[in-house]
This record gives C-alpha cells, structure tokens and sequence, in this order.
C-alpha cells in the first residue's frame, strides 16, 4: 500500500484528496478531514491503488508508532469495499506490525475478517466496544436554545481533569491524547465559578464527538444537550463530518443524541 491521492493546498501543505465512497465511512473520512486542516494530527492515511482504491487504511504517524508507553491509543481505522484485497494486504503485507499493541476500528460485516488474520498470525484480540454510529443527517434539527449559562471552549489546563473523569483514561498514558485534542480540535464546556469544567465534550481525531462528561452534581441541567449541539454546529460550519459513536445499551446517549 502507499499514500497517494495527495495535493497541496494554497499553503504548501500536503491534503488527501477522498471520493464520494469514502465520505460514507465517516471515521475514515473524519480523519482525512482533520490531517488536512490540522497539522498536530499524524496520521498515515494508505490506499492499495490510486484512484481505483478498494482499501484505506488510516493508522497512527511514525512518531506516535515510536511511543511505546501509550500502545493502546494507537487507533487504526479501515475502509474496505473488497474483503478480498483487504485480507491479501493485512496477511501479504508489512504495512501493519502486528507485534505493536492497537485499538482497530472496522465496520461489523469485517470483523471475521480481522479475527481471522490475527489468529492465523497468532496476535490474541479482545472486542472492547460494538457501538452504533449516529451521523447528523438534518443540520436544521439543531435548534437555537436560550442557554442560562456561558459554554467555553476547553484548556490545555484542564486535560488532567478531563483524564481523570474519562471511561477509558489512564492517567499519564491517556493525558497526551486529550490534551492533543484539546489544542488541536473543537471542543466546548461549561465552567463552575472556580474557571473549572463540570460538563465537557471533545472531539477525536477522527472527527467523532466524544469524551462527553458532566460532573454527577451538575447532571440533569441540560448541560450535555446543549454542548452536544453547540460543538455539533461548530463542525458542520466548518465543513466536518458530524457524527458519534454510542456503545450497544447505552440507552442515556442514545435518548441524549435524539431527543
């Protein structure tokens, strides 16, 4: 595989040129959106061909390979419309180290696929998460409330916080990937009279909104619907993808995400 598909823009810097089909794998195509505005974001974005691709992979930049203290953050992202050629790659390739530890990211309908390759490698897997993908199809559905409070965006100075409430943080080795999203991203939240967040909301790498926390005592005030369509509108402006992830069950951000 190589990277191909690349121009300049009137800057000089480097852009991923993506089809129609692409822009239908929102992770894929949300990670090509920010490499090409975002220069903190480092990521390889590969294809099997150029322009008849049938494979994208998107996979962490050297620098970030090389950082072996946080293996789990790096993410892999994979589109594929032939299941053939994608396995002909991951198993006649060495465009992906199987030795190093990484998150893969890949439609349901793929997952024997992978399965199949890690065994036949000997790599043992483990499925973290299943989530469901939520796009925003209709940007006039994001009504202006009246809010009663000031949202913000958020501060490198509140990475630590954030860390600590996240899911899946894990202090020194999950702070650098929120404290690139919050210096390199879009973001919003909602500060106590002390400047500090009790409601948040980040967005990755790949262009998904996420890290949604509210502090337990500033919970049912509205606050997570509000930032959620606050930072949704700051994307679709700026031409972004607007999309989520909700994990299987998660029946709070499911009703949050559709009421």
């Amino acid at each position: 595989m190589q990277v191909n598909g690349t121009n300049e823009d009137k800057e000089g810097r480097s852009t991923v040129q993506v089809n129609e089909e692409v822009k239908g794998q929102e992770e894929v195509y949300g990670y090509v959106c920010l490499i090409n505005r975002v220069e903190g974001n480092r990521r390889e974005v590969l294809v099997d061909q150029w322009p008849d691709f049938r494979v994208v992979l998107v996979k962490p930049g050297q620098q970030e390979v090389l950082h072996k203290k946080a293996d789990t953050l790096k993410y892999v992202s994979i589109f594929t419309k032939d299941e053939s050629r994608l396995r002909n790659i991951l198993t006649g390739t060495d465009v992906h180290d199987w030795k190093q530890n990484f998150t893969l990211s890949v439609e349901l309908q793929h997952e024997p696929i992978i399965k199949a390759v890690a065994a036949n490698k000997g790599v043992p897997n483990t499925k973290t998460y299943f989530c469901h993908l939520m796009r925003l199809q209709d940007p006039s559905k994001l009504t202006a409330e009246r809010l009663s409070f000031q949202a913000s965006s958020v501060k490198e100075s509140h990475a630590a916080l954030i860390n600590s409430k996240w899911k899946v943080g894990m202090s020194e080795l999950t702070e650098p990937l929120i404290r690139g999203m919050i210096r390199n991203f879009p973001s919003c939240c909602v500060l106590d009279s002390e400047g500090r967040p009790v409601s948040c909301l980040l967005t990755y790498p790949s262009c998904t909104m996420g890290v949604m926390y509210t502090l337990p005592e500033y919970r049912q005030k509205g606050y997570a619907k509000a930032l959620s369509t606050i930072l949704a509108k700051k994307l679709h402006s700026e031409g972004y993808p607007v999309y989520c992830f909700f994990e299987e069950g998660n029946q709070a951000s499911y009703r949050l995400l559709t009421s």
